[in-house]
């Protein structure tokens, strides 16, 4: 599994209702609220196989009241 870490941008107002929506569907390890230009910051593992472009359009990027998202490709921990 390789983690990589999305922040999401929300539509005002919508902050909570797109936090419950991502959980719901039970992709990320971690979701945070963020000071900043973003709202959220998740952590996703993604499978090996799995492309992640396809793997997060697929699963998280289609929830309404995401105005706009940010993806870290992560390479090693320390």
């Amino acid at each position: 599994m390789r983690p990589v870490f999305v922040q999401f941008r929300c539509t005002p107002g919508k902050t909570y209702e797109v936090a419950d929506a991502i959980y719901d569907r039970e992709v990320v390890s971690e979701l945070y609220s963020t000071s900043g230009e973003y709202d959220l910051l998740a952590k996703v593992y993604v499978p090996e196989d799995q492309d992640v472009g396809h793997y997060l359009s697929e699963r998280l990027f289609d929830i309404p009241g995401i105005s706009r998202t940010l993806t870290t490709m992560t390479f090693r921990a320390f």
